[in-house]
């Protein structure tokens, strides 16, 4: 295996794993250790290492790393930035969109029933969000919201844990496509805001007020 394709393995192991919490905010990560599990040098365990701090999910602690925390104050940025971004993105969808793209996205709707595990609710989620976002035709809307749904893949975990949660996210979406499909851009807009803004309140409610019990089991929540 190449020193690029060994890079790219390493990458999407840890990004998995940072992601679905087994590697938990504040979890260090020893550069030696991560070398030993995967058999490889520490060039490509640097450069996925890299990559994944470019995308905030891991810092440096000393000469180790360490899995970010997570940053109360940074998911209400987040989302904030999102609502907008997003809002514009799906007015230009109702104008722009093809027939069949919007059969494509949703294809993501009918092909996944909201009782569905949590680990699936938040990859087809953000899938969502991402290709209703692309088919504005601009890919910058789509690249700046596929970075905030990364940035927040950890605490939406945290957020769907219900089935009733999963039901209710996949009712929202189906209700906003729906207005796409209609090209009705100021409905489709106000109900991704209202969704957008609802989701993003709930969970950090849910954060402050679970603060005490996610540091009893280690995870690391700062701000807010």
């Amino acid at each position: 295996m190449t020193g690029g394709s060994q890079t790219a393995l390493i990458y999407q192991r840890l990004r998995d794993a940072v992601l679905s919490l087994d590697l938990q905010p504040g979890a260090r990560l020893s550069e030696r250790s991560l070398e030993a599990d995967y058999g490889a040098s520490r060039t490509p365990v640097r450069a996925a290492l890299t990559r994944l701090q470019a995308d905030g999910l891991v810092e440096r602690d000393g000469r180790a790393w360490a899995v970010t925390p997570i940053d109360l104050d940074e998911v209400a940025a987040i989302g904030e930035f999102r609502e907008s971004i997003e809002a514009d993105a799906v007015r230009l969808s109702c104008e722009r969109a093809r027939d069949a793209d919007l059969a494509a996205v949703a294809e993501l709707l009918t092909a996944f029933p909201p009782a569905d595990d949590e680990a699936e609710g938040v990859r087809r989620g953000a899938d969502f969000h991402v290709e209703l976002a692309a088919l504005c035709g601009n890919a910058f809307f789509a690249d700046a919201v596929r970075s905030c749904m990364t940035r927040l893949a950890r605490t939406r975990w945290l957020e769907v844990r219900t089935p009733e949660s999963r039901r209710q996210a996949w009712q929202e979406h189906t209700a906003i496509l729906d207005a796409v499909q209609r090209r009705d851009a100021e409905a489709a807009a106000s109900l991704l805001t209202e969704h957008s803004r609802t989701t993003r309140d709930r969970l950090l409610n849910s954060l402050r007020a679970d603060r005490r019990t996610f540091g009893a089991h280690g995870l690391r929540v700062v701000g807010g």
